[in-house]
């Protein structure tokens, strides 16, 4: 088949009698797909404006402390990410110092630390009852309200969490872009006179802003999206605001008019993201970046460079991976059954999760493939644009259609049939697996079309010469070339779900746990030692994806 395959993709071109765009109900379907995935958006927005008391009681009262806080953290988290990742990317790529190539890869390391879990570590080291204040306490003799520490349950301490987890964001995307410059760039500039650290802010900083930019917009987008350290910390925000009156008032029109002001807000980022590139385009000279020189830098030099990327690694997930590892071993209660049965829980739901996604996105890709009409190319776009919106959101906007749909259900049956039955969509998995598909589409989609894309259209051409029909050329010739980059995607949204929290809870129905959960429970209670074991295994697995990320990185430069 192989041969024939490759004989028949050599012999040119090939009759429009078998064209793929003759089978269009793999266009419908990608449509019918992005409509559904798209829906809890479409629930948002149209609950966006009508009012109820609930509503008018949030806006009087507590919607602009979730406005002021929101910004707050996310114009402090910007400055946290850019100091930690921009530095940290110049040096890495352009310098050469003592542990360079280790501190390359190792920076990678926090992305695989969920920002409510180092929230839950460090305060379990510096809160009033933890190790450090105790001992300043012991050898002091200073009591309560003597002494000045820091308070870790605060604005500032959610500031410094979630910089430390997510400046790789900025790091990844500025190391990029110092890498792809030009080689003899820098070396015009020296030429002119310009020391290299003049060089770096009048040359290579302004060339690198869009991908900075870029990788800013994600890092905020994630702190629109926290719900676990902002409620652990006490900081009021719209995630948390949108779980309390979810709970709190039991109102889903307020909880999802928050939610609508929510996105407002990420809608606002993403424009003004892309508002900020629209005119600047910069050009390499085209001279191959693998020949640029390392600038060598020694004595006090190389230490501070070095210091100035290994803190970010030590604070962001060394220090906090290893009390997590100590608790977990020493001092947590020991692992039982309900532990194992937590793990499977979370595992075969991300599993799950993983494989509806990267089939779904299997399905758009190859109808974007086939057909090269914009309905289609709209439809993977919306499709898509859940990941950019925060797990809350999602929630609510899954929630609502399902339990509509599921009272009518019941209506319809006990009328029909005189049968009571329960909550067949929104009280099951079927709402959680819903919402991580319309959450992480956007992963596995990314990953399925680059993967697509380096299958040469000959191929398709071939095999529908050979008379295959489009799902057999999909299955026969598609799939065995895929397969790298549909593990791929299976991983990395397997990952993601296993560190979602707050559609998980949410949604999760009655009497049914996951580890991100577990963890958030149990620290809620201030058990932080008997969430160590939960909170380890769910950074343990992130790390496959960083692993990975970093191969790929290696590979390409």
């Amino acid at each position: 088949m192989n041969k024939k395959l490759e004989r028949a993709s050599a012999g040119g071109s090939v009759s429009k009698a078998v064209s793929m765009s003759s089978f269009p109900y793999l266009k419908w379907a990608s449509v019918m797909i992005a409509v559904l995935l798209f829906l809890p958006v479409l629930v948002i927005v149209s609950n966006l404006f009508s009012g109820t008391e609930v509503w008018v009681h949030l806006v009087n009262t507590v919607l602009a402390d979730y406005v002021s806080n929101s910004l707050i953290l996310m114009l402090s988290v910007a400055m946290g990410v850019l100091l930690l990742g921009v530095p940290a990317a110049w040096l890495t790529s352009v310098c050469d110092f003592p542990g360079r190539k280790v501190l390359t890869w190792a920076l990678l390391l926090p992305l695989s630390m969920p920002a409510y879990i180092i929230a839950y570590t460090y305060t379990g080291l510096f809160d009033f009852a933890g190790p450090i204040q105790t001992f300043i306490r012991d050898i002091t003799g200073l009591g309560y309200g003597e002494y000045w520490f820091f308070e870790m349950r605060s604005i500032g301490g959610a500031v410094a969490m979630l910089s430390l987890v997510l400046y790789p964001y900025v790091y990844l995307m500025s190391r990029a872009a110092f890498l792809e410059q030009s080689a003899n760039t820098l070396e015009v500039s020296r030429t002119l006179g310009h020391s290299n650290i003049k060089s770096f802010f009048k040359l290579a900083l302004p060339l690198a802003r869009p991908a900075i930019i870029a990788g800013l917009t994600l890092a905020m987008m994630e702190v629109l999206a926290d719900y676990g350290t902002v409620q652990y910390f006490s900081v009021t925000t719209f995630t948390t605001g949108i779980m309390r009156t979810f709970y709190g008032f039991g109102d889903l029109a307020g909880a999802s008019q928050l939610a609508g002001v929510l996105l407002l807000f990420v809608c606002v980022l993403v424009l003004t993201e892309r508002y900020s590139r629209r005119k600047i385009q910069y050009h390499s000279s085209g001279l191959s970046k693998t020949s640029q020189r390392k600038i060598p830098l020694s004595g006090w030099k190389g230490v501070a460079a070095t210091l100035v990327c290994a803190v970010p690694v030590l604070l962001g997930f060394i220090l906090p991976a290893s009390v997590l590892l100590y608790w977990a071993v020493f001092e947590a209660e020991p692992i039982t059954w309900d532990f194992i049965q937590l793990a499977w829980n979370s595992f075969s739901l991300a599993l799950y999760a993983a494989i509806i996604a990267v089939f779904l996105a299997l399905v758009l890709s190859y109808a974007m493939r086939l057909h090269k009409s914009k309905s289609v190319s709209y439809a993977v776009t919306s499709a898509g644009m859940g990941y950019a919106l925060p797990g809350t959101i999602i929630a609510i906007g899954v929630i609502i259609p399902l339990a509509w749909l599921d009272h009518k259900i019941i209506t319809f049956v006990k009328h029909t049939f005189d049968v009571k039955i329960g909550l067949l969509l929104s009280g099951t998995l079927v709402a959680l697996l819903f919402a991580y598909t319309v959450r992480f589409m956007a992963v596995s989609l990314g990953a399925v079309q680059s993967g697509l894309g380096k299958v040469k259209p000959s191929m398709d051409m071939a095999g529908r010469s050979l008379g295959l029909k489009p799902m057999a050329v999909l299955r026969r010739i598609h799939f065995p070339l895929l397969k790298s980059s549909i593990l791929t995607a299976i991983l990395i949204v397997f990952v993601d779900v296993l560190k979602e929290l707050p559609a998980t809870l949410i949604l999760r129905p009655f009497n049914f746990n996951t580890l991100a959960v577990r963890a958030f429970e149990l620290a809620s209670d201030e058990r932080l030692v008997d969430a160590a074991p939960a909170s380890l295994m769910i950074v343990l697995v992130g790390l496959l994806p960083v692993i990975l990320l970093n191969r790929s990185i290696s590979n390409n430069h």
